[in-house]
């Protein structure tokens, strides 16, 4: 297991100064925002791409997710989305998706988050589902063939909120190239314990998301120990359960000081691990 950070706390620099920002901070990984103003795939050629990879080996990191969340290239952060009623805006959430697999194929990396579809607007719930389905039935056959994981994503105030939400989604789901990327704060937020939907939800996890929370769940991502969330619990349960994939520390509130955020919760980590007896090397 290893832990990254995620660029998206350092949109006011390139993907570059983000990159080696989080190599000298001494993460051993990074997360890689597929957007602007870091890597949205139609503005890097080959050579770009190839710059970027051999700047992360220099650093000695690895990329541990590309996260192909929001649009906001061309959109927000939410939309293009699966689910919208326009198939012209749908067919960009797709191939904004085919595109990030090719990226990560590029860079090695395994797996991709998505966004969970949504918010639903007026449509109804089957009618968003039916066409969230048919989404990544485009781009399934594509990630099957690389090897890479299309990591579904439940939040707040989407299509899927919550472990149930997943649940109902997942067995109507054909590939084996679709999971979901565990944000252990949105599922806190939902009013839920991480642990036990770690637990619940562990055969479909592929990638990690790592944040606090406040007591009241409202979802805003805090630096860890500021917030509510129990990680010794949530810790002790991945490593029993044997978790193989990696983890992103996910700060993009923090646009002003990325840099302190990072150091700050991956000190508490370290603490925490070390205080826990807990067998993780970070």
């Amino acid at each position: 297991m290893i832990i990254g950070y995620s660029t998206n706390a350092f949109v006011k620099f390139s993907v570059f100064e983000a990159v080696e920002k989080i190599g000298r901070l001494g993460f051993r990984g990074v997360e890689i925002m597929c957007d602007r103003p870091h890597l949205y795939p139609p503005d890097f050629d080959e050579e770009n791409l190839t710059r970027l990879k051999t700047l992360i080996d220099a650093q000695g990191l690895i990329v541990t997710n590309l996260n192909s969340f929001t649009l906001f290239a061309v959109g927000d952060t939410y939309l293009p989305s699966w689910i919208e009623p326009q198939e012209e805006r749908r067919e960009m959430r797709i191939e904004h998706t085919l595109q990030c697999l090719k990226v990560a194929d590029f860079f090695g990396c395994k797996n991709i988050s998505v966004p969970p579809g949504g918010p639903v607007g007026e449509i109804s719930r089957k009618k968003a589902m039916a066409l969230f389905h048919q989404g990544l039935e485009m781009v399934a056959p594509l990630a099957q063939e690389l090897d890479i994981m299309i990591l579904v994503e439940p939040e707040p105030d989407l299509l899927m909120e919550n472990t149930r939400d997943f649940k109902e989604f997942i067995v109507d789901v054909r590939s084996p190239a679709i999971g979901v990327n565990f944000d252990i704060g949105h599922f806190f937020c939902a009013g839920e314990d991480p642990s036990g939907a770690f637990e619940e939800l562990f055969e479909w996890i592929g990638h990690v998301h790592l944040e606090d929370i406040a007591s009241s769940r409202e979802h805003n991502h805090l630096i860890l120990g500021h917030g509510a969330i129990q990680f010794p619990e949530i810790f002790e349960t991945m490593l029993r359960l044997e978790y193989q994939g990696n983890v992103s520390l996910e700060l993009y509130p923090y646009v002003d000081e990325p840099e302190k955020a990072g150091r700050e919760s991956l000190e508490y980590l370290r603490a925490l691990l070390r205080d826990g007896g807990l067998d993780l090397a970070i």
